[in-house]
């Protein structure tokens, strides 16, 4: 059944957005960086080709295709929950619609480097004198700025009661 009320489906303009970055700047790392070897750009800051078998902070990275495959399918499963929760949203709800768009763009980029690549391509590598945080890329970015959102719409939005 359709209903008259729009809902937040056209966010999905944001994921395309994402994954459009995300790929482009994997695709100029990986034609122009030697992996592992960091170019430096600011005192604590490198581009350094990496390949992430694993999931965040390579989690499990040792468990070869096991983990690309575990890794794929939650991203396939996270995808279409986060799809049908966009549809049932109402549009004028944009914070949360703009957090749901940028967690799915950034599941679906890393997804598709796993399915063409077997691994998740990082080149973000902040520092800290000789302490490095782990790699890290653009749909790793959108990810984690969508659920900063969502907290942020968990803890400090209020909402109208059902």
């Amino acid at each position: 059944m359709q209903t008259s009320k729009k809902n937040a489906l056209k966010w999905c303009w944001l994921s395309v957005i994402v994954i459009v970055l995300d790929q482009l700047s994997k695709y100029w790392v990986e034609t122009h960086l030697i992996p592992y070897q960091p170019l430096p750009v600011l005192p604590f800051f490198n581009l350094t080709l990496m390949h992430n078998t694993g999931a965040a902070f390579s989690f499990l990275s040792r468990t070869g295709n096991l983990s690309t495959w575990l890794f794929s399918m939650v991203a396939i499963v996270v995808s279409i929950v986060l799809i049908a929760y966009l549809r049932r949203i109402p549009a004028a709800r944009r914070w949360m619609a703009c957090a749901l768009a940028l967690v799915l763009g950034g599941a679906l980029g890393n997804l598709l480097d796993r399915f063409t690549s077997g691994y998740v391509i990082d080149f973000l590598d902040f520092y800290y004198q000789h302490w490095h945080f782990a790699a890290f890329n653009l749909a790793d970015s959108a990810i984690t700025v969508g659920a900063a959102m969502l907290l942020i719409e968990a803890f400090f939005f209020k909402r109208e009661p059902s």
